[in-house]
């Protein structure tokens, strides 16, 4: 009786905040975006929503709830670390704000849940079973998404190879990235992935790999190609940070097919899918992660203090109605990618065309559409003067005397917070990654219900009490 009481108190609980009226939000006035000191305008009349109903805020459960970066630290645009309290003008950074914890169950079988995604992964990239992550553990892309199909773990036999989505839900930018470490002793490095509950192995030195060489495959192949018309898959690095798209055949100058990490997962195939909404304000809410975007972005670029400070100029605006705006972490901004679109295969952004993107002009002279910043400082060795970015449009190299996209839109990497891009005439890297130091800024915010509630509180307060009440 007494849990029949409390499940029907839930569900009227819950059916009043479906049936609550949603605050109606006033738009702020046009703003210019043509400096960072500036506030924004939209660069395009918004399109009407395309439902009566859809300017209502989500009332559900987040089915893409995005497991947050795990960043406590602050940094200056010099990489010094400085005190979360009391950091000036480069206020709204990563560790400021706090999203959904990372949560994960060793289940004692080989397998570790998130529990946050609701995803079950193998917790060993160990295939060999010989207790030593190396090489030898590696697949090449073909192996990898065949070998799903038989791999058996723990009595499950349903397992299969992530998404690119999937696997940046494990990444962890607590991580240090050792790029430039010319020592062989991965003892006191710190991996972008949860080593207390995850095996992890840094690249295999003694068969003539880099310490960086810590792949991990996905199913995600680019639309397009990359490197001069290579094949493409994007994968996660967990040894320093990053999505990058790699050949799913041999690197540029190699014989033999690249070779992959691997970690298999199981449970809801449809995780990673955005459920777009637009309110016909200016805004659009993603139902699938709880958060609210601005339609538009920033229009201009800036370097990553000026976005910091600028996002707290719209704040103070009360742009579009609201006055509590954010630059977004690494993993809320990869959220908004559609590896469906490239700027070669929809002459787009790699985004949902509900979104505007602002043109530019790249490295090769080719229409393109920018990186844009987030509030992850991409720690190394050294400090934190970097920040992650994700490239919407291509991800552009330096290769064999010539600018090219070499990782794919849709990529993270990071660049420096301050400087001259025009320091670095040939990028930077093995592939001449392209330096931009004044990048764009697409606002979020964390969605409401239609009762005032916060989605993702929604997520943690709702969650277990109808579990209580099942």
């Amino acid at each position: 009786m007494f849990r029949n009481t409390i499940f029907l108190l839930i569900l009227i609980t819950l059916a009043a905040c479906a049936a609550a009226t949603p605050t109606t939000n006033q738009a702020a006035p046009a703003m210019n975006p043509a400096s960072p000191s500036a506030s924004p305008a939209p660069s395009a009349t918004p399109s009407p929503s395309t439902d009566a109903s859809a300017a209502v805020e989500p009332a559900t459960t987040p089915s893409y709830a995005i497991v947050d970066t795990g960043q406590t630290t602050c940094y200056n645009s010099a990489g010094r670390v400085i005190d979360c309290s009391n950091t000036g003008n480069v206020i709204g950074q990563d560790a400021q704000h706090t999203g959904n914890a990372p949560s994960y169950t060793d289940n004692g079988d080989g397998t570790v849940t998130d529990n946050v995604t609701g995803l079950m992964w193998s917790q060993s990239p160990d295939l060999n079973g010989d207790g030593t992550i190396d090489v030898n553990d590696k697949l090449m892309y073909d192996e990898a998404a065949a070998g799903a199909e038989s791999f058996n773990l723990a009595g499950y036999d349903d397992w299969r190879l992530p998404t690119i989505k999937e696997l940046y839900s494990l990444i962890m930018f607590t991580g240090i990235d050792p790029s430039g470490y010319n020592g062989n002793d991965t003892a006191n490095l710190t991996p972008f992935i949860n080593t207390d509950y995850f095996d992890f192995g840094y690249g295999d030195v003694s068969a003539g790999e880099r310490i960086i060489d810590a792949q991990f495959a996905s199913r995600t192949i680019y639309v397009s190609t990359t490197m001069g018309g290579a094949e493409t898959m994007f994968g996660v690095n967990f040894a320093d940070g990053r999505i990058k798209g790699y050949p799913v055949g041999p690197m540029p100058g190699q014989s033999e097919d690249k070779g992959y990490y691997v970690l298999y997962v199981r449970g809801d195939s449809a995780y990673g899918e955005n459920s777009l909404v637009d309110n016909g304000d200016g805004t659009i809410t993603d139902d699938a992660t709880g958060l609210m975007w601005t339609q538009n972005d920033s229009g201009a670029g800036m370097n990553w203090a000026e976005a910091l400070a600028w996002v707290e100029e719209m704040n103070a605006a009360n742009y579009l109605g609201h006055n509590d705006w954010r630059l977004p972490d690494i993993k809320e901004l990869q959220s908004l990618v559609d590896y469906n679109r490239s700027p070669d295969t929809t002459n787009s952004a790699a985004i949902d065309p509900s979104f505007n993107a602002t043109a530019i002009t790249n490295e090769a002279g080719q229409t393109d559409y920018p990186v844009y910043w987030s509030s992850t400082t991409h720690a190394n060795m050294q400090n934190g003067m970097n920040s992650a970015y994700v490239a919407f449009g291509r991800a552009m190299g330096y290769m064999n005397g010539a600018w090219m996209d070499v990782h794919g839109a849709g990529a993270q990497r990071s660049d420096p917070k301050a400087g001259d891009s025009a320091d670095y005439p040939t990028g930077h890297g093995p592939q001449g990654d392209a330096i931009r130091i004044d990048n764009y800024v697409r606002l979020v915010r964390d969605a409401e219900t239609s009762a005032g509630h916060d989605a993702r509180e929604q997520y943690s307060v709702y969650a277990p009490l109808m579990m209580f009440a099942a």
